[in-house]
């Protein structure tokens, strides 16, 4: 039998298949139609899902939260220098030597010992008495261990004998001196804090919490050590993303990571890492909600007793100023594509390291780099102290020659990161180190500019170091290079920045406009530099001139224009900006309050209430600087410049002389204080001091001039001559200069005399009433005598 279906014949089964397939047919499109809302209920669930996460500000859970799904990542920080940057002090993790240990250092015998499950030490402590001290923590691993001591007030202070890890040996982080109990940087004092000079960069979501009125801490953490989340921070959100099915986690961005840390540029990254590894000043706890670095903080410049003149380490400085000085920089290399950002050891080896971008057949030979490669017979290499420092034919090794390297805190051994090629050329010129010579100590600096001419040829190769340096000279010559390099582009901010810093010395409209210029310059560095030493006498010019960068998006510019405003709208000019100019100030005294346990800071402040009107408030923060570290003279000197307004010259002398006993080098204070004793009428001293600072500072024509109007006073006019003439010799043209000649050689009776200089003022300032008439008064003089 034959059945009709849709107007066609179809035998019985082919009609059954038929049946069945329309069957499915609906029951697929029936799924179709009710599985739409619960795909829409899905995405609602993921929307909410991502509000949810979105919802409450992000919290800080710990490293242990992020191991069963980075498992891999987990265990190479496990053991890390940050993983191990600090821990309780107990059976695990301190390295030190406990069992009664002795160490004696200038006469002053330290035990180490155990009391029970308390680890202990007998050393000087307050004010130089022994006593017995608790350790609680340690601080670092290798190749040094610190350890911490609790002391009222919320602090923790760092015990200056530490653990060598490597020779297994106590040791003094300053060897070479004892050190006075209200000196900085003895033990128990702010230089040793460790609340203050360490935590933020050996713990992890370090708020500080420091009171400045009573001088405490409530410093708090959320993991002791340096975890997952101090480069990546707070993880709350990341976890609750995780936890949720796979189908069910909402598409936000870094998979809600607070901080994105991959795909970046060298720049973005070196900005994630320089806030522990730059030397800077700090101007809020590290939120990981910064734009900019310097919104966060403030970093050191190439400045003398920081860097040497080219640029290369000198002290302390960590990591940062010198690798953002490379071409590696410049060139998008990153942190990572050296070490691995987990273990932060190098990824490779030796020179394998370098050759991922370098090819080997051109620098890993004899023809680049002149010496035996590791392995090949040969004497060790040894620093100047005869210390062995590298393997048999370290002039090989990339690192060797292009990365020379210091000892800070006595054994730990860092590279410098500016990736510089040798130049015992500039060592010659600057005083300066180089490779070769750290490794060549029984030859001399000319034997190393041979050595390289012969090699690579006699090539002038200009260095911005030759430029800093003369500007740290302030040699006059230097001026209009130092103007070029700070707005030159194609050097680094760091260099552009220092040499700014440089031109602001010179008293000259090039220096100003240089430094005019840099208040628009794209880099925040320069913008800061620039704000920070440009000197506009006029209160409504300086308003309109760096007022608009009250709006600046960078925290240390917008704070450093409003402390460069106060004088100008306390005189009235600044009612437009009032808003802005409240709201930065406001900042800025946070900023120097949350570290006002510094003396700079304190000075800082010091310096604003001086400015705000507020004699008492200034004088009470110079105090503070002064008490923190008796050897932080600005706060001294600004003291006694504001004693001295107030009619306080006594204690203003006795700062100043206490500043110029102890640094005769700073012949900006003997001038000072040559000025004062004038004040005094104590001429005989005053003159003394000018005559100083005129010999330090000899192209400072106004310190000759002062010190001539001294001198004739004394009556010395031979000596005034002497200097009024040093004095026009630098500025030729300036009229008081002239016009005191002038007026020395009538007292003098040498009216021939007078009259040429009168002349010669009378030349170059015909608009000045004074130059004509002294002309005319001269020439009466002369008829009479005639």
């Amino acid at each position: 039998m034959f059945i009709f279906y849709h107007g066609e014949i179809a035998h019985p089964e082919k009609a059954d298949t038929m049946i069945r397939w329309k069957i499915i047919g609906i029951i697929a499109t029936l799924v179709i139609i009710f599985s739409f809302p619960i795909y829409v209920l899905q995405e609602k669930s993921r929307q909410s899902a991502a509000r949810d996460i979105r919802h409450h500000p992000p919290t800080f859970v710990g490293s242990d939260a992020c191991r069963d799904c980075h498992r891999g990542e987990y265990d190479k920080w496990m053991g890390s220098h940050h993983q191990l940057a600090m821990a309780v002090a107990s059976e695990e993790t301190v390295l030190g030597d406990f069992a009664d240990a002795e160490f004696r250092h200038f006469g002053i015998t330290s035990r180490f010992y155990k009391n029970g499950a308390r680890f202990m030490v007998t050393t000087r402590g307050p004010g130089g008495e022994m006593g017995d001290f608790e350790i609680t923590h340690t601080f670092g691993w290798f190749p040094l261990q610190q350890y911490l001591i609790p002391f009222p007030g919320g602090r923790l202070q760092c015990l200056p004998i530490a653990w060598d890890s490597r020779e297994k040996r106590w040791y003094h982080l300053y060897p070479d001196r004892p050190m006075a109990s209200d000196d900085w940087l003895y033990w128990t004092n702010n230089g040793q804090n460790w609340n203050a000079m360490c935590a933020e960069c050996h713990s992890t979501d370090l708020r500080k919490n420091y009171d400045p009125e009573t001088e405490r801490y409530r410093t708090a953490w959320s993991e002791i050590s340096v975890g997952c989340e101090a480069c990546h921070g707070p993880g709350s959100d990341h976890v609750a993303w995780a936890e949720l099915p796979e189908m069910g986690r909402p598409d936000v961005a870094d998979t809600a990571l607070t901080v994105r840390t991959s795909g970046l540029t060298s720049a973005r990254q070196v900005q994630l890492c320089a806030p522990c590894h730059a030397r800077r000043m700090s101007l809020d706890d590290n939120i990981h909600a910064h734009a900019d670095f310097l919104d966060y903080g403030i970093p050191q410049l190439l400045s003398e007793g920081m860097y040497f003149p080219d640029g290369q380490i000198l002290d302390e400085v960590y990591v940062y100023g010198s690798f953002i000085q490379s071409k590696m920089h410049a060139r998008d290399v990153r942190c990572s594509d050296c070490h691995d950002v987990h273990s932060i050891r190098r990824i490779k080896d030796g020179n394998d390291l370098c050759l991922q971008c370098h090819r080997a057949a051109i620098y890993d030979t004899r023809d680049h780099h002149f010496h035996k490669k590791v392995g090949e017979p040969g004497d060790p290499i040894r620093a100047e102290s005869g210390e062995i420092l590298f393997d048999v034919g370290t002039g090989a090794s990339c690192e060797g020659c292009h990365m020379p390297g210091r000892h800070y805190m006595g054994v730990d051994y860092r590279p410098d990161h500016s990736f510089r090629i040798p130049r015992p050329d500039l060592s010659l010129a600057l005083d300066t180190p180089n490779a070769c010579n750290r490794c060549h100590v029984d030859k001399t600096v000319q034997w190393s500019v041979d050595a390289m001419g012969k090699w690579y040829g006699k090539k002038i190769r200009p260095h911005y170091g030759t430029t800093l340096a003369a500007g740290r000279q302030q040699d006059p010559d230097a001026l209009a290079e130092l103007v070029r390099l700070a707005g030159d582009r194609l050097y680094p901010d760091i260099v552009r920045a220092t040499a700014l810093s440089l031109v602001s010395v010179y008293p000259d409209e090039a220096a100003s406009k240089a430094l005019e210029r840099a208040i628009s310059d794209e880099s925040a560095l320069l913008r800061h530099t620039a704000v920070n030493r440009l000197a506009i006498p006029g209160l409504q010019q300086r308003i309109a001139l760096v007022g608009p960068l009250l709006y600046d998006p960078v925290r240390a510019v917008r704070i450093e224009t409003a402390r460069s405003l106060v004088a100008a709208v306390q005189g009235g000019y600044g009612t437009p900006l009032r808003e802005p100019y409240e709201k930065a100030l406001a900042e800025y005294i946070k900023a120097m309050e949350r570290t006002g346990d510094f003396a700079a800071s304190r000075h800082n402040l010091g310096n604003l209430y001086a400015d705000l009107g507020q004699p008492d408030q200034a004088i009470g923060h110079y105090q503070r600087a002064i008490d923190i570290d008796r050897l932080f003279y600005p706060a001294k000197v600004n003291l006694a410049m504001l004693y001295n307004t107030m009619g306080k010259t006594d204690p203003a002398e006795a700062l100043l002389r206490e500043v110029v006993d102890a640094h005769p080098d700073l012949h900006d204070i003997q001038y000072s204080l040559g000025l004062l004793l004038a004040e005094k009428k104590d001429f005989d001293q005053a003159v003394i001091y000018l005559g100083d600072a005129a010999a330090g500072l000899p192209q400072r024509s106004r310190i000759q001039y002062n010190l001539s109007l001294l001198l004739k006073q004394l009556n010395r006019h031979a000596e005034a001559e002497n200097a009024l003439n040093r004095a026009i010799l630098i500025d030729p043209e300036n009229a008081d200069y002239l016009y005191a000649l002038a007026v020395l050689y009538m007292e003098s009776g040498r009216l021939d005399d007078a009259l040429k200089v009168a002349v010669t003022l009378r030349k170059n300032h015909p608009d000045l009433a004074i130059s004509v008439n002294l002309v005319d008064h001269i020439k009466k003089l002369l008829a009479k005598t005639n």
